[in-house]
């Protein structure tokens, strides 16, 4: 029996050199010796099992993570999907990914949906459910993972502002916030791709900037056409950083959503309104004055346009035109 004891430590150690493969040292945690030399008993049958009857050996969840992390760098949401899986690491981190059961699934659905709405939930579930079929269909680590539900959702929220709304945020904001919502409602960009654009994306002279594929959530990059008012935006940034557009006291702006931004919100009376419905105030402007579903898509990057269609309704005038065409068909009927 290989179990030892180390200076560095209270618990027993393991020591195992199974007959193919390199050898096992791990601690026990625990002082006891009869749980030790228990935990050892099982660890070695199960490398037995490994090496004699095929069994897969056991993988945990953090192993899980470490690698999904590793093949999934350049995912647009990496570092969402880190601070996602910081908060998982309470219900799962020191599972095994055989533990990780239904039990397990509902438990971290109940206690997220304390905390946010349930499309957010679906994201943590969503993240979950990616990792455990990788591990089971691409890893092979596992032969079945739970069966992960998410809450039904539908892509109805088109929450918008209308111009005197606007008008009365805009009032309420601190400069260099507002400059930064103004062109937001002017370009559509999402929140991550405003603030990080720099001067090396943008060509006053020809009126255009861009974002490049990397930094665009479908990785496919954006052209992005300057009207009147992103373009007198951008020439009051002009000389305050060498680098990046929009700045607050000489350093690059990180963040938007902040405690200003939410007390002006509400200053302007304006509730249930997040930063991300600027995209949708802004497509739903362009879609009132008549820009076509296939312009629209190519403005606001989407890569299909599923997405665009849920602003369809709000340009009848188009419709109306295609509708008239019958009538002098119509006229020699009656």
């Amino acid at each position: 029996m290989s179990l030892f004891k180390r200076k560095d430590s209270p618990h027993w150690w393991i020591k195992l050199t199974p007959r193919s493969g390199p050898s096992v040292q791990r601690s026990t945690g625990t002082a006891d010796k009869l749980k030790a030399r228990e935990y050892h008993d099982k660890l070695k049958a199960s490398l037995w099992d490994q090496e004699r009857l095929g069994v897969k050996p056991e993988r945990s969840w953090r192993e899980a993570v470490v690698r999904w992390l590793e093949e999934t760098s350049e995912k647009a949401t990496h570092k969402e999907d880190k601070k996602k899986l910081v908060w998982l690491h309470g219900f799962l981190g020191e599972l095994n990914l055989d533990q990780v059961t239904r039990d397990v699934i509902d438990q971290i659905r109940s206690a997220k949906l304390k905390e946010v709405s349930k499309g957010t939930v679906n994201r943590y579930l969503a993240l979950v459910r990616a990792i455990l079929l990788r591990a089971r269909d691409e890893w092979e680590w596992v032969d079945k993972v739970p069966k992960v539900r998410l809450f039904k959702e539908t892509n109805s929220r088109e929450r918008s502002l209308t111009i005197e709304q606007a008008k009365a945020l805009l009032e309420q904001l601190p400069e260099h916030q507002r400059e930064v919502v103004l062109f937001a409602l002017a370009t559509g960009l999402r929140q991550r791709n405003v603030l990080g654009l720099e001067w090396q994306q943008v060509n006053l002279a020809q009126r255009h900037a861009w974002i490049h594929g990397w930094q665009s959530k479908n990785r496919r990059p954006i052209s992005v056409p300057l009207n009147e008012v992103a373009l007198a935006v951008l020439k009051r940034q002009e000389g305050k950083h060498s680098t990046r557009v929009f700045t607050f006291r000489g350093r690059p702006l990180n963040s938007a959503n902040t405690k200003a931004w939410q007390a002006a919100r509400r200053r302007a009376g304006i509730q249930d309104f997040r930063w991300h419905d600027l995209r949708h105030t802004w497509a739903t402007w362009q879609r009132q004055a008549g820009t076509p579903t296939h312009e629209l898509q190519r403005l606001g990057g989407w890569r299909t346009g599923a997405m665009v269609e849920r602003y369809a309704h709000l340009a009848p005038d188009h419709l109306a035109i295609a509708a008239s065409r019958l009538d002098s068909v119509l006229a020699a009927t009656i």
